[in-house]
């Protein structure tokens, strides 16, 4: 399954989460576009073998860094306080401007890296967790650690500070089932799929 239709389910899950919640229509947006993101994020893996295999092209994988680059300096911008304010920022905009120089290959090691040292100037567990998430899916095989339980629980973790964070009920659920929506779409149960995943890592290697 390719990424506009993980992206497209995770966005679908957002919206059902909005409505069991009976979000209003600005809640609704901000959870439909977290669960669409969050039913990317498995595929953000690298196969640290083979330099050049990744699961997004080099645009797409530009466009993610770009965005968190974005979001960085505004969630600076609003939510910092003297200087972290503008250590945020700073560190959003040398993100955006770096993406443009990096290989493809190593670009979401250093987006981690970058994330992780906002998150940490801005005292945001989310945030640094969130780096973690992506300087360690930089290394990992496709369809490996960020497709099994532990990805999930991981991510569990990032989307329940994030929630604490910016207190807006539904986005623990719309990041979880978002992201386990795309880990469903990808198992070998399904009889689109040639491969499956290894849910069960570092336990078992076997594919389901």
């Amino acid at each position: 399954m390719n990424g506009t239709a993980h992206m497209a389910i995770g966005a679908a899950t957002g919206f059902i989460v909005a409505n069991s919640y009976g979000s209003g229509p600005g809640t609704t947006v901000v959870l439909v576009a977290i669960g669409g993101l969050s039913g990317l994020m498995p595929d953000l893996d690298i196969d640290g073998k083979l330099s050049n295999k990744v699961t997004f092209s080099a645009k797409m994988i530009r466009a993610v860094a770009q965005m968190i680059g974005f979001l960085m300096i505004l969630y600076s911008y609003l939510e910092g306080i003297g200087e972290d304010r503008w250590f945020g920022i700073a560190y959003g905009v040398g993100m955006i401007i770096l993406s443009g120089f990096i290989t493809q290959r190593r670009m979401l090691m250093i987006t981690g890296i970058g994330v992780s040292a906002c998150g940490w100037q801005l005292n945001e567990t989310w945030l640094w967790m969130l780096g973690i998430y992506l300087f360690t899916a930089s290394f990992v095989s496709h369809r490996s650690y960020t497709h099994s339980f532990l990805g999930v629980l991981f991510y569990g973790m990032i989307a329940h500070h994030l929630e604490s964070s910016i207190m807006l009920d539904g986005v623990f659920e719309a990041c979880v089932i978002g992201y386990t929506s795309h880990l469903i779409a990808d198992m070998k149960v399904l009889p689109f799929n040639k491969r499956g995943i290894k849910l069960l890592l570092p336990f078992s290697s076997r594919e389901i």
